[in-house]
């Protein structure tokens, strides 16, 4: 079976695709003075475009030219303008390939460049299978080969060989990776690995396939058989800190290479890869349970809030006619009692004439039931649905892992209290339960006269610890979503060795003086050029006034 290709046909044509913008062309192809000279022994214009471009080729991309190799016109174009060569002349070189063989040699030890052999490939093997462990992205790890063949002044191979090194990179990075993840677990790790792959008893689908299904619903009972599944993947009990061992990227690839198999294909994998896989599978299977689990309290909240909203508003827009009648009647009685007053009058009689005392009294009762809260707010309606997350709420308490950042510490206080409640069956919140974290919209809910309400001190937790978890100040162990900021740093024992070893991986030198050394280099180059290139043009312009060319140039 012919090997699968790792790159694609654009891929390809990416990795070895000459620069042609002119910050590029300066970059890779301004020639320096020993250039020059090099290139100006060379007897005739084609020879010494020739060399030229070949010595361009050579530098970047690193390769000589090919038989049959198309030259963009830029790169000729900015070697004209170096050297003042017709680019007309180009395909006279083409003609004698021993020519172009005679100049590659040479070339080759100018710049001290070797030719790719058998230690060279296997030296990039073992570089890039350290790669390959982080990513198995084709292009990342040509582009990361060719790098470092750039780096060892090596002439690059075909791109075919490239890509072979990189196929055999991620093969031995893939046997680490198993034997990583399938070492660790002990006998009865695998037993219950395996028994994902078996049917549930009802037989209709394995637990690995109801374990990986998704909720239907934002409700109640979807929460609980969701709160099921998170404990099943629990339940394997894998060693603590298997997700590090791989990078996270090789982790869910794996994982969603295995959630395309069926139970079946899955078991036919020899044993280290199928427990490697199993693991990946759990890992993230567990992450994105606890994720849909915290999504669906996030939206079961979120209807239980609108649907207060909306009652909140019904009950206003049912009361409207009620109220206007009541404004403008005792709109009417004040405009009385203004006149009883101006004219001295007396108000009780002035009151009487615009609605009889009884009615008055019974119309100013029924002001006092239509009249809304200070506040006016739909929070006094929440408790309505409070046993609605009552269903749900102690399992899902029980079943997270929560860690909090000192911002939000009191919310896990809360939530802690809560769960001692609910282990307790109590009823009456604690004396000393935090407070702290009851923001004043709710406190007038939360505490009455008569105590800490129950209802609403539990309501207003779940709804705090929504808001931190979206914040970031209170992470879930075992999430994707939802997990401590540090885990998305390397952690600071690498970055100690690393920062020690001067292996950080930036874009930029970390020394300050090779950095600038750099720089100025670069810069000096690109000088030189300039000027050359002015002063070249200055002295065709002089040839072409009559000044012979000659006597500027000895």
């Amino acid at each position: 079976m012919p090997r699968r290709s790792i790159l694609s046909a654009a891929e390809r044509a990416s990795l070895l695709t000459l620069p042609d913008s002119e910050d590029e062309l300066i970059r890779h192809y301004t020639f320096g003075e020993s250039d020059l000279s090099l290139i100006r022994q060379r007897r005739g214009e084609a020879n010494r475009l020739g060399v030229a471009v070949q010595l361009c080729l050579l530098r970047f991309p690193g390769q000589g030219l090919l038989p049959d190799a198309v030259v963009p016109v830029s790169l000729l174009q900015w070697i004209e303008r170096q050297l003042r060569i017709d680019p007309e002349c180009w395909p006279q070189y083409a003609e004698r390939e021993e020519t172009r063989r005679e100049h590659l040699l040479e070339l080759r030890a100018y710049l001290g460049m070797e030719s790719f052999s058998l230690e060279h490939y296997r030296q990039c093997i073992h570089a890039t299978a350290e790669l390959a462990l982080q990513t198995n992205k084709g292009i990342m790890l040509a582009s990361s080969v060719l790098d470092l063949l750039r780096h060892r002044h090596i002439i690059l191979p075909p791109l075919d060989v490239i890509e072979r090194i990189c196929a055999e990179a991620i093969t031995r990075a893939n046997r680490r990776i198993y034997k990583a993840l399938a070492e660790p677990l002990s006998d009865a790790h695998r037993r219950r690995l395996d028994d994902l792959l078996k049917r549930r008893d009802n037989g209709k689908m394995t637990w690995l396939a109801w374990l990986r299904q998704s909720p239907a619903k934002p409700n109640s009972r979807h929460m609980l058989e969701h709160i099921e599944r998170l404990k099943a993947w629990q339940a394997l009990n894998l060693p603590p800190g298997i997700e590090r061992v791989v990078h996270q990227n090789r982790l869910l690839k794996i994982a969603r290479e295995g959630g395309q198999m069926t139970p079946a294909d899955l078991a036919k994998f020899e044993p280290q890869r199928r427990y490697a896989t199993l693991v990946a599978l759990a890992i993230e299977g567990m992450a994105t349970v606890t994720d849909e689990i915290i999504d669906l309290h996030d939206r079961i909240l979120g209807k239980l809030f609108n649907a207060a909203k909306n009652k909140h508003q019904q009950q206003f827009q049912a009361s409207g006619k009620s109220i206007n009648a009541k404004v403008r009647l005792f709109g009417r009685i004040g405009q009385a009692l203004i006149d009883a007053k101006q004219s001295g009058g007396d108000p009780f009689a002035a009151i009487e004439a615009v609605i009889p005392w009884d009615a008055f009294a019974e119309s100013v009762t029924e002001a006092q039931k239509l009249a809304q809260p200070e506040d006016f707010d739909f929070l006094h309606r929440i408790s309505e649905s409070y046993a609605t997350l009552r269903r749900y709420a102690p399992e899902f308490l029980a079943v997270l892992k929560l860690r909090a950042a000192p911002a939000a510490k009191n919310v896990l206080d809360a939530i802690e209290v809560l769960r001692g409640m609910n282990t307790d069956n109590a009823r009456k919140v604690p004396a000393d339960a935090p407070t702290d974290f009851i923001k004043p919209r709710w406190q007038k809910l939360v505490m009455t006269d008569a105590g800490t309400d129950r209802r609403y001190y539990e309501l207003c937790a779940l709804s705090e610890l929504k808001n931190a978890l979206r914040s970031g100040d209170i992470w879930v162990q075992g999430s994707r979503q939802f997990k401590d900021f540090e885990d998305y740093l390397v952690p600071p024992e690498k970055f100690a060795s690393l920062k020690q070893a001067r292996e950080l991986p930036l874009a930029v030198a970390t020394d300050c003086d090779q950095y600038l050394l750099d720089r100025l280099t670069l810069l000096g180059t690109q000088l030189a050029t300039v000027n050359r290139m002015a002063l070249a043009n200055d002295l065709r312009g002089r040839h072409h006034h009559g000044v012979r060319l000659e006597d500027h140039t000895a």
